[in-house]
């Protein structure tokens, strides 16, 4: 049930990504809400606001704001206006619609509607957001600034594209080319209608030499083996595989996680290598310090992994130097890459990897 509750706005500020954040009085107290103009109209200082005030009262974490639904007295709300007639977040209170790469009203959709083949590009998927920035950095420092990367952002996570102020930080800094938002998640430069279409877009229409595949801010998890959303990881390798592209599985790898099944290489990955990804694919190890690796090595082995998947290490220091010389911070669950460096250099190493791909490419061409 939605917790609705009425505010009243005092100050708002616009985020480069384009949504606004406002400091509104809800409750008697003072609180951040997030709003997206899109949707609902701008805000002002003055504006009395109802507000979905669900994820303050659970004490969320990534998403802990309200969020603006409406605007009271706001005239001219509400309109349906631009192309396309794709409808995410479909048949709630708050549907949205766009315009898909896919559907006949799109530039795109003759190139679309016989394509088969990613030809051998080189996809890595990713369990969270936060993993996004070092495979993309990873792949730019390999194979230089001039190879065009897209990012897939699916629906496991934020619908909004404009939530993710990591993304725009990435953009801003030209280590994402293109944003792609599938399923029900929407507000990137194309959309798409899931993340099968989503690659033949990244392919077709971004011309992308690599593409990362992940959910937006935030997950859900809840410490059983198959109740988390990054499951849909295995999902994306599948895509890739179906495809034609080359499916690379960035794991998941903490020593600083306290929680026993997320130490060393996650539960969440053993699960998505053994359980749902149906192909041969590559997983990319860092290189870390040895007694570590070892040990994440024989995680994978007492599984069965090293046998039924091709296991690969690369150096993934170089991606974590390009997000600090290009002043990209970015977090996993609060903690930094000094906290948790294996946590970083695992996506590193795997778009170093993704990254040498794109090379090889290119020199065969």
């Amino acid at each position: 049930m939605i917790r609705a509750r009425r505010g009243s706005v005092t100050r708002v500020t616009r985020l480069p990504s384009g949504a606004l954040e406002a400091e509104v009085v809800c409750e008697g107290r003072n609180s951040v809400a997030i709003c997206y103009p899109d949707l609902t109209g701008p805000v002002a200082p003055g504006d009395w606001v109802i507000l979905n005030t669900n994820a303050v009262q659970l004490k969320l974490g990534t998403g802990g704001y309200h969020f603006v639904m409406w605007v009271e007295g706001r005239e001219g709300l509400g309109e349906v206006g631009g192309p396309g007639h794709i409808i995410k977040a479909r048949y709630t209170p708050f549907q949205v619609c766009c315009l898909a790469a896919e559907e006949e009203d799109s530039e795109y959709h003759e190139a679309l509607r016989e394509f088969k083949s990613i030809r051998d590009m080189p996809v890595v998927a990713c369990e969270l957001h936060s993993m996004v920035a070092p495979v993309v950095a990873g792949i730019k420092e390999t194979a230089g600034n001039e190879a065009r990367i897209a990012y897939i952002m699916t629906d496991g996570g934020a619908l909004p594209a404009a939530f993710s102020r990591l993304v725009q930080d990435l953009r801003d800094k030209a280590l994402i080319d293109t944003v792609i938002t599938c399923g029900h998640a929407f507000g990137g430069d194309l959309e798409s209608i899931n993340v099968y279409s989503a690659l033949c877009v990244a392919k077709e229409c971004a011309k992308a030499d690599a593409v990362v595949v992940a959910m937006g801010p935030g997950q859900a998890g809840t410490g059983t083996r198959y109740g988390f959303s990054g499951i849909e990881q295995g999902i994306a390798m599948n895509a890739t595989y179906s495809l034609g592209g080359i499916p690379i599985l960035a794991p998941r790898i903490s020593f600083s996680d306290l929680r026993g099944r997320h130490l060393g290489v996650s539960h969440h990955t053993i699960t998505v290598l053994k359980e749902v990804v149906l192909a041969d694919c590559i997983v990319v190890l860092p290189e870390i310090p040895v007694d570590k690796w070892r040990f994440v090595r024989s995680q994978l082995n007492g599984e069965g992994l090293t046998g039924r998947h091709v296991v690969v290490t690369e150096d993934g220091m170089s991606a974590v130097k390009r997000l600090q010389r290009d002043a990209i911070d970015v977090t996993t669950m609060g903690r930094t890459v000094l906290e948790d460096p294996e946590f970083f250099l695992a996506p590193g190493a795997a778009g170093v990897f993704a990254g040498k791909l794109v090379m090889e490419m290119k020199t065969c061409v």
